[in-house]
């Protein structure tokens, strides 16, 4: 069945290969995006761009931003750099949507975490990592203690690799995965019920990604 699914974060480079696999399914697909510039590398895909900034809508503006959708993606960042502005976007942004769509009754809800994300995550307040840590942590925490159906999908170090179709969802230590196998991963999620109410992190791997994310 045809679904509309809405990506937060719409022309990053895990949503520009997650999009054409959603409109290859028959899915319509709204990209969210902040530069307009953007536009036209989304609709590539197939999705269809909109221009706004999640970082300073409130939560009526989200809500209207997500409702009339069934899954929402949140596949947005800061990108690092200014802790700030990190915790702005990966976690304040992050909560408001998700609390949007609970009042857009928007059930389905995929976050695109990272692997070993948790409140423990045990990264040193000196490190320039800390604050994304802190702002993932966050964000997951709240995702779990929400009504929605959510899945967290935490890859590893992401690369540019051309894609394998397999991954390693059982692995203890955060290795690499490409890009493109997360946007499958993602994919699969969307298509498979089994995954909500569950975090799968992985590395690239020999299974294939239908069967880790249902295993």
């Amino acid at each position: 069945m045809a679904r509309r699914i809405l990506i937060i974060g719409g022309h990053g480079k895990i949503a520009l290969r997650l999009e054409p696999l959603l409109v290859a399914r028959g899915d319509t697909v709204t990209a969210v995006i902040r530069n307009p510039e953007h536009g036209a590398e989304v609709e590539a895909t197939g999705a269809q761009p909109v221009v706004a900034d999640v970082e300073q809508f409130d939560a009526d503006q989200l809500e209207n931003l997500i409702a009339g959708n069934d899954a929402v993606v949140w596949s947005a960042g800061a990108g690092g750099g200014d802790p700030a502005r990190t915790r702005a976007v990966d976690q304040d942004a992050a909560i408001r949507s998700m609390d949007a769509a609970v009042a857009a009754d928007v059930r389905r809800y995929v976050m695109v975490s990272y692997f070993g994300a948790r409140t423990d995550h045990g990264v040193p307040p000196d490190s320039s990592f800390f604050a994304y840590a802190e702002a993932k942590a966050a964000a997951d925490a709240h995702l779990q203690h929400t009504t929605l159906d959510w899945t967290i999908v935490a890859p590893s170090s992401l690369t540019l690799d051309e894609p394998t179709g397999r991954i390693d969802a059982r692995a203890e230590a955060s290795g690499s995965v490409s890009r493109a196998d997360v946007a499958a991963v993602i994919d699969a999620v969307l298509a498979d019920d089994a995954t909500i109410g569950r975090t799968i992190a992985f590395n690239s791997g020999d299974v294939p990604i239908a069967d880790a994310v249902r295993d």
